[in-house]
Formats: structure tokens, sequence, C-alpha cells
């Protein structure tokens, strides 16, 4: 059995992870910890984890991990950077579900996280770990930084447009109208996300500026294979009062060789074999509660007018999302079937 270290196993994405990996049929999770809950079995504080394991939460202790196979980060940023170097060269491969090693762009990383990063040197060999786009790269990594959630939803809303070989959008002109479940902002105290503030209400943030926006400008460069025609595009995410669930619309204007192909028949081609990715009928509605609890992503084409496209894009932003993508990265790092331990169907009602 492949071991597993979970570090930050008290939040929304490390619960997450603990209650996929322990319905995966080849690993086995050694080591869960918690800077705040050490000593505490983790069923005391998931109760729907009782019955199903009896781990404890336990300090951060390297050597422990570095007894492990793989480590996953479900930790704010700037932690799995500290220690991925001392893992790797005891051969424990790392999965970071924080940002340490998704932006190339050291500058950048710096202005948005307001963090130096620790290990350049790493973050060069590291692989960014959308499974879809990234697969064969994904099998040969170390170290692998799993995607943020809304950049998931756009990149995986947009690849076909921009892989295939005519262009057939004009960059510039892509508006991405994101919603995302209050469960994204992760599981702390905060006043913004007390039940209160956010039942009954819909509210836009980060309007002048998001993190997320550098990490798909970069991410749609190397899709493309164009630099410098992303920079400009617009991101606006927004706050919905639910749980889980992440809905991204995204508008573009065709250019001729867009309007006259058949863009459906081409997201169902690129997406023909992907398990995960389902392109709906034309003219569907893809529905958050459709997705939820399940590693899957829905995606439905409109053109509206000539010359523009709307894209739905929707996933589970703790499974896709997150915890999810982090599994089906671990399959591929280490050679096991890429649905292992995820073939969780979605709740509905």
């Amino acid at each position: 059995m492949t071991t597993v270290g979970i570090v930050g196993g008290t939040g929304y994405t490390g619960v997450e992870l603990l209650r996929l990996l322990l319905r995966h049929p080849n690993v086995q999770v050694k080591v869960l910890t918690s800077r705040t809950e050490a000593g505490k079995p983790v069923a005391d504080m998931f109760p729907s984890l009782r019955g199903q394991t009896d781990l404890a939460y336990s300090d951060l202790d390297i050597e422990v991990l570095k007894q492990c196979d793989v480590v996953f980060f479900a930790t704010p940023h700037g932690v799995a950077m500290k220690h991925a170097a001392e893992l790797i060269a005891a051969d424990t491969k790392v999965i970071d579900l924080a940002a340490d090693f998704r932006l190339q762009d050291l500058e950048q990383f710096e202005k948005w996280y307001g963090l130096e990063h620790a290990c350049p040197d790493i973050l060069k060999d590291s692989v960014y770990g959308l499974s879809e786009l990234n697969r064969e790269k994904i099998k040969t990594a170390k170290v692998v930084g799993n995607p943020g959630c809304y950049p998931t939803t756009v990149q995986l809303g947009l690849a076909p447009l921009f892989r295939a070989n005519d262009t057939l959008v004009k960059p510039e002109s892509i508006i991405i109208d994101a919603k995302s479940g209050v469960s994204g902002a992760g599981r702390k105290a905060s006043m913004g996300m007390i039940y209160s503030e956010n039942a009954d209400n819909f509210k836009a943030y980060g309007v002048a500026g998001h993190r997320h926006h550098p990490e798909i400008v970069e991410a749609l460069e190397n899709i493309s294979g164009l630099k410098g025609v992303f920079d400009h595009i617009l991101f606006v995410p927004h706050l919905v009062p639910m749980i889980r669930g992440m809905l991204s619309t995204i508008y573009l204007d065709l250019t001729d060789a867009g309007d006259n192909t058949d863009l459906q028949k081409l997201y169902e081609e690129f997406y023909a074999n992907e398990q995960f990715v389902d392109v709906m009928p034309a003219n569907s509605s893809p529905e958050t509660r459709s997705v939820r609890g399940a590693n899957q992503l829905r995606i439905a084409l409109y053109k509206p007018q000539p010359k523009k496209l709307v894209v739905l894009s929707v996933q589970d932003n703790l499974v896709k999302g997150a915890a999810g993508q982090a599994v089906q990265n671990m399959n591929l790092m280490f050679g096991f079937a890429e649905n292992a331990g995820l073939q969780g169907i979605g709740l509905l009602p």
C-alpha cells in the first residue's frame, strides 16, 4: 500500500482529502496533522467519519512525514514550500493544494501572496496539476501544484478553443463571471463567512484584482502558446449562499473561423476520453448540485449571437476544484487507475 500523509487535516480540503482517500483501494493514510488539535481523534471533530477511521491528529513531524510515499499539504500558502526540499530528498512526493507551486512567475507570486518563495529551484521543476492537460508531466513529477478552484473551471472551459489549430477566439474579449459557495474561503472564523452575513445575500469580491487572475493568465498562455494576450481578461468572482459548488460563466468573442466552427463537436471530441469532464448537449444548463461531492466538471456551450460564445462550467469546489483533483494527480504519479477513490456520484437533491 502507498502511504499518505495529510498536513492540515482540519480544514475543508483536508477532511475532504481524508474522506476520498479512506475509500481508495491503493493507499493508507498514516499521518494527519493539525497545529491545534493534536491528539484528538478525527471522528470527534468530523462525526461523518465515525467508524471509518481511528486516526488522530498529530503535530507536524517532518521525520514522520518523510516515511510516507506522498504528502498532501492542505494548508495556508507558504507552508508546503518550507518542507518540500527535505521531503523530496527523502523520496517523498509532494502535492500542494495551496499556491506555492502554481505560479512559475516569482514576481507575480510575491505580489499576490505577499511571500518570498522559499525554494524557487524546486518550483522550476514542479508540475502544474491540471490532470486533463498535464497528464504526462504529472506522471513523473516529484512536486505537483494543485490548481486553484476558479482557474480549473476556466482552463477546462477554454482549453478546447485554445488548443485548436485555428485562432477561434479573440483572447482580449474574455470575461469570466464566476460564483462559489462559502466553503471556498476555508474553515476559519471570519465575520464575512458567518451565516447572517451570507444567507439571503449575493456579492462580488476581488473586483479590483484577485490572486487567481495571474494563475489564469499564466495557465492560458501555457495552453495556447500565446504570450501577452490574456493580461486584460476580466475575472470577477462572487460569493453565493451555498456551501459547495462553483459556476463560471465565460463570455467570448469569436473570430470568423470560430463562428464557422462546430464548437459543440470540438468540445465533445476534445474531452471524449476524459471521465471527469462532461460536455453536455448544446444549450444545456449545468447545475452545481449535479456535481456535489463528485470529482466531475460539466460544461455547456451557447451561441446567443453571431460571433458570441458563452461557456458554462460547473464543479464542486472542494472535490474537482481541490481534494478530488489532488487525488487524481496522486493516481497519475503512482500509476493507479485515474479514477481510483474518485468513483462517487454527485448528490442530488
